[in-house]
């Protein structure tokens, strides 16, 4: 929810006043933020889990005087930092090795993580080494936004070299920026880990989504409760780094239904014959999104935002085998492209609100 001040002036004026602004409470166990393909510190310039001024959405007003006024001021939050360029294997276990040390420097014997796009793939990997670790499940609540489960079209189109890419390494970092070129970065890899299927029977090594999703499935052993985010945008509402993406290079159709990659685009299901329809946010297709439940976001002009499960559509538990519901349902997609959900501005979405309604939605849980 944006802010009213006049409004709240002109109750005032007149001997009213304006409803109450709740905040969430605080969770029990820590929140664990993981990030995506390219990010660190900053996503595009923006600064990664920020609102358009760079304020981190976990900021309470405790610790500083710009801060999210919708959590607690005792929530405790921690931004994991792993390698951009990646597989989830290896990002996943930098995740795991972050939250370890963490909770040793806090005294917490669980954590709860939100991943936005890759992240939600490491988390994954994160919690099932985290319980083999510790001997019990270590993660409570793991949500993921706008996460290529099965998949990115845009993924394959870069390595394929398609029309508009002369380089994947020069591909990736005209979107991520020069943090690409860093040392331990492999861009290959992180590619590689966002085609559904195995890109190449020659390489040595098998990758891809679908792989990752068996060997890192969804578990109650390794976390009591997974829950996700799906995005979508289209037209000029979109990044101006994914609207040319989408207009001069490739247009993801994302909304059809099939078992495994079956029009060959580096995502799992198909495409319904129509790319121009509201079924990606630039880089992943709702049928790639959903990951256990589904979560619908409410935005409220007075009250408090809320985050609540989605009982449209049926619960996600094996991501290589969802239901026609699960790839193809528009219920309770959030109208924003893939960049917007964690910082990337200028736009009119309340980053601090919606992270705040969605600690609300984890400490009922964990």
């Amino acid at each position: 929810m944006k802010q009213l001040p006049a409004l709240a002036l002109a109750l005032c004026a007149f001997g009213l006043s304006p409803v109450a602004h709740a905040g969430a409470a605080k969770t029990t166990y820590p929140v664990v933020f993981a990030h995506g393909m390219g990010g660190f510190n900053n996503i595009l310039g923006y600064d990664y889990w920020g609102d358009d001024y760079g304020m981190f959405v976990g900021t309470t007003c405790k610790s500083a005087w710009t801060c999210n006024e919708d959590i607690d001021d005792n929530q405790q939050t921690f931004v994991g930092q792993v390698q951009p360029m990646q597989s989830s294997e290896v990002r996943g276990l930098d995740l795991a090795n972050d939250i370890e040390g963490y909770m040793a420097s806090v005294g917490a014997t669980r954590v709860n993580i939100v991943g936005h796009s890759q992240g939600g793939m490491d988390a994954r990997k994160a919690a099932k080494v985290l319980q083999q670790r510790k001997g019990y499940t270590v993660v409570s609540v793991l949500v993921s936004v706008s996460s290529p489960h099965r998949g990115s079209p845009v993924a394959k189109y870069i390595l394929d070299l398609k029309p508009g890419v002369s380089s994947v390494i020069a591909a990736l970092a005209t979107y991520y920026g020069d943090v690409i070129y860093g040392p331990g970065n492999d861009a290959y890899a992180g590619a590689k880990q966002l085609v559904y299927n195995d890109y190449s029977a020659s390489d040595g090594i098998t990758t891809g989504a679908k792989v990752f999703n068996t060997n890192n499935p969804i578990d109650a052993k390794y976390a009591s409760r997974y829950a996700s985010f799906v995005t979508a945008q289209s037209g000029m509402s979109v990044n101006p780094a994914l609207y040319l993406i989408k207009e001069f290079l490739y247009d993801i159709d994302g909304n059809g239904y099939c078992l495994d990659d079956c029009d060959n685009d580096g995502a799992g299901g198909k495409g319904n014959g129509y790319a121009g329809d509201e079924d990606d946010d630039g880089l992943v297709g709702i049928n790639s999104q959903q990951m256990g439940y589904r979560l619908k976001y409410s935005e409220s002009v007075f009250g408090f935002d809320s985050v609540t499960t989605d009982t449209n559509v049926p619960y996600s538990a094996d991501l290589n085998a969802p239901t026609s519901a699960q790839m193809t349902s528009s219920s309770s997609i959030i109208n924003q492209d893939h960049m917007d959900v964690v910082g990337v501005g200028p736009d009119t979405f309340d980053e601090p609100e919606f992270y705040a309604a969605l600690f609300q939605y984890i400490g009922s849980f964990d």
